[in-house]
């Protein structure tokens, strides 16, 4: 059997770059996208060391020219793409009367219009393949208010039904698209959330100020933990599932 392509965004770090590396180690060739060009050099020439096949691409998503243009350039040079996971996202906290229109508008942008950009452009691809998998990194804010959080729990509410409704448009095509929808995860983007060293204790025992409540497993995701679901929905043990949003929240979304 041929090598699986795989094609990743927001792979410089977080969750993405725990992606990259679980399919990379699972002898994928992997298409590494991020903007952020020092951290996708770190993270690929870490990986190719140990001889995995990674190759970096420095990529706005939100830009659907520059989309375009890589995912050709990765079917042209790597081979066509079997599996694209959407991991690349942002977060912007403030409440939504303090909230700026810039702060919404680069939120949208990101986790929402780079969703679509990647998607679009792969999916054309796999359509006359009549093959493939695709995963969206959404969020448990996608079903659960959080405050400071409108945009991005807006945001990954509209990816959510963006890849299911895409899902329902492809599946004749044998193309099956799914979403992963973690909760709290220690990466850079939940540490951003912290002001001091009680922020991981809220985090885990909940915040009846802001209306949380915990991780009844009592502990924070690892990158590896969504990795781990990522990489079943677009194994051929999931080979009968699409539209579905799998939580990895240790249970803070009380099952919603």
């Amino acid at each position: 059997m041929d090598t699986q392509v795989a094609l990743v965004t927001g792979a410089a770090g977080g969750i993405g770059a725990a992606v990259v590396r679980a399919l990379a180690g699972r002898g994928e060739t992997v298409a590494a996208l991020d903007r952020d060009s020092e951290g996708l050099r770190r993270l690929v020439d870490g990986l190719t060391a140990e001889g995995a096949r990674v190759t970096p691409y420095q990529v706005d998503v939100s830009d659907s020219a520059a989309v375009e243009a890589a995912v050709d350039e990765v079917e042209r040079t790597l081979g066509p793409v079997d599996h694209l996971v959407n991991a690349a996202g942002v977060l912007r906290l403030g409440r939504v009367a303090d909230y700026t229109d810039e702060d919404w508008r680069a939120t949208f942008a990101v986790n929402v219009d780079g969703v679509f950009h990647t998607s679009r452009a792969v999916v054309r691809r796999m359509i006359p393949r009549r093959r493939g998998a695709l995963v969206t990194v959404a969020s448990n804010a996608a079903r659960t208010p959080r405050v400071d959080m409108a945009a991005y729990a807006a945001s990954k509410a509209a990816v959510t039904l963006f890849t299911q409704s895409l899902g329902l448009e492809v599946a004749r095509f044998g193309i099956r698209c799914n979403l992963v929808a973690p909760g709290s995860t220690d990466t850079p983007m939940l540490r951003s959330m912290w002001h001091d060293e009680t922020g991981p204790r809220g985090t885990v025992e909940g915040r009846p100020d802001a209306f949380r409540v915990g991780i009844p497993l009592g502990r924070l995701a690892r990158p590896e933990n969504i990795a781990d679901a990522v990489l079943f929905l677009l194994s051929d043990q999931a080979s009968h599932i699409t539209l579905h949003d799998l939580t990895v929240d240790g249970g803070a979304g009380l099952g919603a």
